[in-house]
């Protein structure tokens, strides 16, 4: 994993003040720092050594020079596309999967993507031409923005990155490749892979056994790519059913694992979690934070690092700051999270309030908007504390499993993913299949202190030029319910209103300050941590 960013066009060695403040801005997402720089192309990246450590080298070239590559993934069938090119003749100088992306693109060209499996998205740039192709993968777990100014095509991981050039920043969609053919124009990009129409000319599968048993075997075959690494493998616990069920393969495929769980003392998720680590035996770390811990300061980091733009998915990262930033000082690179599952295979139960065609449609809304929400978060607070964080449930082969599956399968008389528990049941306990969802948030014990702060959310975002792609909007969740689930209508109401108004902002702040100040009268009082927010590990 890495964070990537180029320059391309006429002069853009002029632009080197800018390149430097572009990799400045990506520095917490590697561990090196690694640049090419001629008269038209400034380019470079912040690698976090995962793969082949010492050769993956990037910029990437071609023996020749003429093609450079900057890549940001992982891609978990390498070994084959590797095994494949060398059979084709092609020769190749390392082990990684970097050196793959670049010989994959100049054997097959573009139909190069529709081989990867795994994360990634990267720029090549044909130094012959002043062309520059994009891509990125068909979920959007990784990212890729763009912008232009004085006829160059500025690229990069993250928004941050092209703040700095001051003009209006666009996001290469998942699933989506093509050329930049000039640097002064837009990239022409089109889809390489439908995800909405995935299985596509394929039977449902309405058999709750034979889905149980798919279901089980592309879980365990995701997990498995995943864990592929002489590292020590982390793995996000909340102790509910989805990282529950990841946590119990990690410890089957990759002995060499950690659990680790944040929350208030008390909490639901450090409870569940610490039970369910004693019962497998797995090292498991902790992070306990008193509610009063979170402050202006911790709200503001979370925004900026996150560049989220709907509320409850900025709360989610304020949680999650205080966890990778223990994880970074345990020196732990990769994890795995249990993300992705609920959006698949049933997890909310508004699925089960609207009629089959109706959930469907939403179902598909929730998967086409997972990279700017949860995997948003899921990137930009891991890889900004120098962790790459890989997520199972939203393998290829899972996702199109999920489409063929009917929504009576996934929720049944009233449970939520139903079809997850009947797959797993001999694999996780009681108490861990009976637990009903609730949001990360909610589970750690942290959202209502995260609320006092909601009014002030827009304002920080906009202060990092964030709104250069896109503002804080209302959260989509609120949007459904207050539209009586009415997908259409609450599209519609997201752009015609944006962001919650005045009177709003202040009927959530009494309601916060309520819940906080009631709290704090029942709420044991709990020693302080050492240092920061972050409580000492307790569970090692």
């Amino acid at each position: 994993m890495c964070g990537i960013a180029l320059i391309v066009g006429p002069g853009a060695d002029a632009d080197v003040t800018l390149f430097r403040q572009m990799m400045g801005a990506l520095l917490p997402r590697g561990e090196v720092e690694e640049t090419f720089e001629a008269g038209d192309l400034l380019a470079g990246t912040q690698r976090l050594r995962i793969v082949d450590r010492e050769r993956a080298v990037q910029p990437w070239q071609s023996p020749d020079g003429r093609w450079l590559l900057c890549y940001n993934g992982e891609i978990f069938n390498y070994r084959q596309l590797r095994a494949e090119l060398i059979g084709l003749g092609r020769a190749l100088r390392s082990e990684g999967d970097t050196e793959v992306v670049l010989e994959s693109f100049l054997q097959w060209g573009e139909h190069a993507v529709g081989r990867f499996r795994g994360e990634f998205a990267f720029a090549v740039a044909d130094r012959e031409t002043g062309w520059t192709y994009l891509a990125r993968d068909p979920v959007g777990v990784k990212p890729l923005y763009w912008s232009n100014r004085g006829r160059r095509l500025h690229i990069a991981s993250e928004v941050k990155a092209l703040v700095p050039a001051g003009a209006p920043v666009w996001e290469v969609p998942p699933g989506h490749h093509g050329w930049a053919e000039s640097p002064d124009a837009a990239p022409a990009l089109e889809p390489y892979l439908d995800l909405l129409r995935l299985g596509e000319g394929q039977p449902p599968v309405e058999d709750a056994d034979e889905a149980a048993k798919l279901l089980r075997q592309a879980v365990e075959d995701s997990v498995r790519v995943r864990v592929d690494t002489d590292l020590t493998v982390g793995v996000i616990l909340s102790g509910g059913l989805d990282s529950s069920l990841v946590l119990s393969h990690v410890r089957e495929m990759h002995p060499d694992c950690v659990a680790l769980t944040i929350g208030a003392p008390g909490s639901d998720d450090l409870l569940y979690a610490r039970r369910l680590t004693r019962d497998l035996g797995v090292a498991h770390e902790t992070v306990d934070v008193r509610p009063a811990d979170i402050r202006l300061g911790d709200v503001r980091e979370a925004i900026r690092m996150s560049e989220l733009t709907e509320y409850g998915d900025i709360i989610n990262a304020v949680v999650a700051v205080p966890l990778f930033a223990r994880i970074r000082q345990l020196g732990i690179k990769v994890v795995l999270t249990g993300d992705g599952s609920d959006e698949l295979f049933g997890g909310y139960s508004m699925y089960d309030r609207i009629g089959p065609r109706a959930s469907r449609r939403l179902f598909l809304h929730k998967i086409q908007n997972l990279h700017r929400t949860e995997l948003q978060r899921v990137d930009r607070v891991s890889m900004g504390h120098g962790v790459e964080a890989r997520v199972p449930y939203l393998d290829l082969s899972l996702v199109e499993l999920a489409m063929r599956i009917p929504a009576g399968l996934k929720i049944r008389e009233g449970t939520e993913k139903w079809i997850m528990r009947q797959a797993f049941a001999d694999m996780l306990p009681e108490y861990v299949l009976r637990r009903p969802k609730s949001p990360m948030s909610h589970s750690s014990g942290l959202h209502e202190r995260a609320r006092l702060y909601r009014a002030r959310f827009a304002r920080l975002q906009r202060s990092f030029g964030y709104d250069l792609l896109d503002p804080v909007r209302r959260d989509f969740s609120v949007l459904l319910a207050q539209s009586g689930y009415d997908l259409d209508l609450a599209v519609e109401q997201s752009f015609a209103r944006p962001d919650y108004t005045a009177a709003e902002h202040a009927r959530d702040l009494a309601g916060a300050l309520r819940w906080n100040a009631f709290g704090a009268i029942l709420r044991p009082r709990v020693p302080a941590p050492r240092s920061g927010s972050a409580g000492a590990p307790a569970d090692r």
